[in-house]
This record gives structure tokens, sequence and C-alpha cells, in this order.
């Protein structure tokens, strides 16, 4: 994806494998700043602040910060140490579990001298995969845009919440990858934006990344999307998700299940957007297991903008004294769902529809390590 015409990704490793930076998304859209980490706690704090945030990208990261705690200390217990301190940061988003696993399934058998360089190869690896996966999810999305174009005249209006794109994976993002791979054919679409309140990631992020890419799309306050598919103004809606339970419940970004209500109302398809990474297949129900993060209350009561003169201002909305609540995610059932889109390709949101994709993962094999 890009900015200011370049060609760019989330996450740049280090050729020498001394460290990676990452887009500080917490100073998006005013500035685009990259931080460098060079340790496994810096990596975590990362994680911990939302400057880092997205789960693919998460995983991204939690990976290359095992693996630079590999780097100061190999020994059995470091490697524990730092996995757990990396997975603590953030519970909802599966991808963080699944990201450390996969280095120390890859890490754990060798002997400490070679821990180091397997877990950078292994990070490397995911990253470039997610990509690749992401890329995929496109592919088998296009289509459901491409069905609604050939039926209607004007732009495609596809309605996404909280930031999905690039900036929460490593290339092309999940609910995005369709739309960019749309805008790419030459097929019209018009995206409209929730802003994705309490920390505004599609106002601020999700905006930014179609816009440097030149989507057109419009923002629009989170209880505005109701209104638009009443009268007909939103063609399908596109989410992306930061864990599916295998019987197809969907945990996204705070909202989520709302819009699913209002799809379900109007009779708008209402499609999930994830790689194989987000699926848990330990959790059976997610209404029920899937944990939900809570976190600061700061974040509701407080906004962060750019003044005219582009200082960076943080402003109280609340009134002083009173408390507030911040869920981070909420879940949307799988009755709720169309459909989940893939990198393997289209199924229902069901146990039977995930089955029907990755056989060997439902059996219990591990996560595949290459996708396509």
């Amino acid at each position: 994806m890009r900015i200011a015409g370049e060609a760019t990704r989330s996450i740049r490793p280090r050729p020498d494998g001394a460290g990676f930076s990452v887009l500080d998304q917490t100073r998006l859209p005013w500035r685009i700043a990259w931080i460098e980490i060079a340790t496994a706690a810096e990596a975590a704090e990362a994680i911990r602040s939302m400057q880092v945030r997205g789960a693919p990208l998460i995983g991204a990261t939690a990976a290359f910060g095992l693996a630079l705690a590999l780097r100061q200390d190999a020994s059995d217990a470091a490697l524990a140490a730092a996995e757990a301190m990396l997975a603590a940061t953030r519970p909802t988003a599966v991808n963080l579990a699944w990201a450390l696993a996969r280095v120390r399934r890859a890490t754990a058998p060798l002997p400490a001298p070679a821990r180091a360089a397997r877990a950078w190869a292994e990070a490397l690896a995911i990253a470039d995969e997610d990509a690749a996966m992401c890329a995929a999810i496109g592919r088998h999305g296009l289509p459901l845009i491409a069905e609604v174009a050939a039926r209607k005249r004007g732009p495609v209006n596809i309605l996404t919440h909280c930031n999905a794109g690039w900036l929460a994976t490593i290339d092309w993002g999940t609910a995005t990858a369709p739309i960019y791979a749309a805008h790419e054919s030459g097929i019209a679409v018009h995206v409209w934006v929730d802003e994705t309140r309490p920390r505004n990631q599609g106002g601020a992020l999700t905006a930014f990344e179609l816009g440097e890419h030149g989507v057109p799309h419009t923002v629009i306050a989170d209880n505005a999307g109701g209104h638009l598919m009443q009268r007909g103004l939103v063609d399908l809606v596109l989410v992306g998700t930061d864990r599916v339970a295998r019987n197809g419940d969907v945990a996204n970004k705070i909202g989520t299940y709302l819009k699913a209500l209002a799809a379900a109302d109007t009779g708008v398809p209402f499609w999930v957007a994830l790689p194989s990474s987000t699926i848990d297949w330990a959790v059976a129900d997610g209404l029920r297991d899937i944990p939900i993060e809570e976190r600061s209350p700061d974040e509701v009561t407080h906004v962060i903008g750019a003044s005219a003169d582009g200082t960076l201002v943080r402003a109280r909305v609340v009134a002083p004294g009173s408390p507030a609540a911040n869920p981070a995610f909420d879940v949307t059932p799988a009755r709720l769902v169309t459909g989940l889109i893939t990198e393997r390709g289209r199924c229902a949101a069901s146990e039977a529809g995930l089955r029907s994709l990755y056989p060997e993962l439902a059996a219990g094999a591990a996560w595949p390590e290459k996708n396509n």
C-alpha cells in the first residue's frame, strides 16, 4: 500500500536482525512517525499503548519482539518469560498468542545459540505470509463487490468499522483488501468509514489510508450506519475481526454488533474478512468464551486532535466527575454474519463452513505456516 505515493508496509525489520520499526498509529493521521524497537519490552509497550494495533500486526510485532528477547538471552527461562510478557499485552486478539506459539515451536527444540536467528526468520515469515494472505482475501472478496457493480449504476457503497486496513496488518488489510482489489481493477467504489469511537480508528486510520491510496470515502458518525442502510445507501458491510470462534462468532471493535443488527434488519450483506491465524479453534462459543478487553476510561472521556496550527491537543469531552466504561470489543453472533472471507476462499460463519476450508486445523493440526 502507499503513503505519499511510496509503497509501504506497516513494519520494517532491520536487515541485521537487531530491531525493527513500526508506524506510531497513535500519531496518525497528523504525524507520520516510525518507532524504533530494539527489545521485547519495547515491543510489548508498543502493543499495550496501541502504537501498534490490529490483530495481524500485533502478532507480527510480538513475533519480532520474542526474537529480540532471544537475541539477548536464549535460555528456556528467558523464552518463557518473554512470551508471557508479550502475551499479556492484549487479551482479545488471538493472533498474538498464535504468533508467539509459532516462534516458540520453531525455537524451543534448538540449542540456545541457534534460537535467535531461527526466531527472526520465523518472524519474517509471519510478516510475509500475512501480506500474502491479505492479498488472497482481496482476491476472494473481489467478486462480492463485482457482483454488486454489475447490477447497479454508480459506485458500490461499502460500510466498514474500525480499521481493518493495511495499517492493522502488514499489507493490503483484511476488510479493505477486497476494496483495494476492486479499486485497482477499475470498479467504482465508495466507502462509508465509521469514525469508531472511542479511539477513532476509522476516522483517523482507515480514512488516512484510503485517502493515500485514492479510494473515495466519507467518514460518518458511528450511529449513522443504520440510517444509511435504511435509505439504501449501503450495498454491503465489510469488517475485520480480532478473533473468530469455531462456531463462527466474531469478536471485533466495539460497535460491530450494532452494525450487524442494522444490516440484518435492512437486508444488507454483512461479511467478515480474516486470515486463518484469527480463527480460535479452542473457543467453541464466542459469546461465552472470548475475553473482552477493558481499556482505560480516559479513552472515552478524552479525545486527541489537531488544532488549526497542527498542534496535537487532548481535550476532555465528558462531564467532570462522570465515570466511564470502555469495553474495547463486542461479539457478533454467527447468525448475523452473511459469511467469512479468508485466504482460502469464502464460507459460512459456522463450524461446518470453517471445516470446509481448514479440515486439517479443525482436526487439531497446528496452524499452517503457509496459505494461498
